[in-house]
């Protein structure tokens, strides 16, 4: 089996977790009555309303928590992958 590369997944996490911070925040927009505001709040510090600036630190944020879930999953995920081949 091939093993996962770290620089492939975190774009392809980053780019996925950019793009759904993305269509939420236009949701918040559509539907201001369902919005999710109080989750980004929780999940951006420095996050306040939707505005310009804190929709582009949500998108660095984002893109960051891309990064560190690749960080944490590939290594993982290569692990287990050895030891399983091994068996």
């Amino acid at each position: 089996m091939n093993r996962l590369k770290f620089r492939q997944v975190a774009h392809a996490l980053s780019a996925f977790f950019a793009v759904t911070f993305v269509l939420c925040s236009l949701w918040d927009l559509l539907f201001p009555s369902l919005s999710m505001e109080g989750l980004w709040r929780f999940l951006i510090p420095g996050y306040q309303s939707l505005t310009w600036g804190s929709f582009f630190l949500g998108l660095v944020v984002t893109f960051l928590y891309g990064i560190y879930t690749a960080f944490v999953l590939v290594p993982l995920y290569n692990l287990f992958q050895v030891r399983e081949s091994k068996a």
